[in-house]
């Protein structure tokens, strides 16, 4: 299964390409014997002479297109579920043994994803009532696939 991060926005700063990086290159390592490619992640901007309800739109457009029909969506969205990284590693490892090629996690931009991602969405994931820099957000996600990646793999989980 190929697991792919779409973020709304531009590319992240020094300090945040490095942890993400990091977590991406050891997520990568760790998966790659359990039947999973990547992840990576695909920064997408929409034209900054949109804004509003055009803006979000385009985003949602954007998202969608670095999505293939056949994949699983989880957009990261601060109306979704809290679940734990135990529950999310059970959830895409039942998708990758149910022959999903793809996993897309979405990260919209600051008004959140336009209806038609919601809609598409197979889950929808919160990381809290918090509200989170977007680029941080990355980062977070990133560091969640490599923990997905470490459960799967019987790594000893501290919270077990």
């Amino acid at each position: 299964m190929r697991l792919h991060i779409a973020a709304i926005g531009g590319k992240p700063g020094a300090s945040e390409t490095t942890l993400i990086s990091d977590y991406l290159k050891r997520a990568n390592a760790v998966g790659r014997n359990m039947g999973f490619s990547g992840p990576e992640m695909t920064a997408l901007e929409a034209p900054r002479s949109l804004t509003g309800v055009k803006r979000q739109a385009r985003e949602g457009s954007l998202l969608l297109d670095a999505t293939p029909n056949s994949a699983k969506l989880i957009a990261l969205d601060e109306k979704g579920q809290n679940i734990s990284s135990e529950k999310l590693a059970s959830l895409i490892a039942t998708w990758r043994d149910d022959g999903v090629g793809q996993t897309t996690f979405a990260i919209g931009g600051a008004d959140g994803h336009d209806q038609s991602v919601l809609d598409r969405a197979t889950i929808k994931l919160s990381f809290g009532a918090l509200t989170w820099p977007h680029m941080l957000v990355r980062v977070m996600l990133a560091e969640q696939i490599y923990r997905v990646m470490t459960i799967l793999s019987g790594h000893p989980y501290h919270r077990s």
